[in-house]
């Protein structure tokens, strides 16, 4: 519980965290660059928890360089999830259309419909085993490269070395992705403060990780 508090109250120990998080709230609305950049800061900011300074990163758009390899490798991934969903799901629609154009069998149907049920499941289990992947993932990119981002097999290795750490990393990472999806339902904005604040959390549950 203490790890959970600390993940959502470190980058208020920053005494310039407002003007940081809205500086990195507005990079945000840069099309892909400003995604780019939030992550290079985040990695920043894990840096400053690594020397032991509880202290956000200078907010700006300097981080471009640093995050563009862990954009990269996440995109893959996100890309290769997308690749094993279409193998399942063109299939149902395959099916789905040809049945509509003429008498439908009812077997053929059946099967369509359980396509695309195993499609969603599928999209489920591999969403969120990339999220409990994900800090590893994160540190093998930033100590390596992308080659190390995607090397499943190490990246799998270094997650089951601690499974408790492992799994208290992911859960807090939905937490963060759940609070910076928060500022959607107040009004669109919002979303970019929250979601800067959710990068920053991301720096500490990473920290945590690597520590464990």
């Amino acid at each position: 519980m203490d790890r959970i508090t600390e993940a959502f109250n470190w980058p208020f120990r920053d005494p310039d965290w407002v003007s940081k998080l809205l500086i990195i709230a507005l990079t945000l609305l840069i099309p892909i660059v400003g995604s780019i950049n939030g992550l290079g800061w985040m990695l920043a900011s894990l840096d400053r928890l690594r020397a032991g300074e509880d202290r956000l990163a200078p907010a700006n758009l300097s981080y471009i360089g640093r995050g563009l390899r862990l954009f990269a490798v996440e995109l893959i991934y996100v890309l290769a999830i997308a690749v094993i969903a279409l193998v399942i799901f063109v299939p149902a629609l395959a099916l789905s259309v040809n049945q509509g154009q003429g008498s439908a069998n009812s077997g053929l149907l059946a099967t369509a419909v359980l396509l695309n049920l195993v499609g969603f499941s599928v999209i489920t289990v591999l969403s969120l085993a990339l999220t409990f992947l994900t800090p590893a993932i994160v540190l093998a990119t930033d100590r390596a490269g992308v080659a190390a981002g995607i090397d499943v097999r190490a990246v799998v290795l270094r997650s089951r070395a601690n499974l408790n750490q492992t799994l208290i990393a992911g859960l807090m990472l939905i937490a963060a992705s759940f609070v910076g999806s928060l500022g959607a339902v107040a009004c669109g904005v919002g979303v970019l403060v929250t979601s800067a604040y959710a990068l920053a959390m991301q720096a500490w549950i990473i920290r945590s990780f690597e520590k464990g």
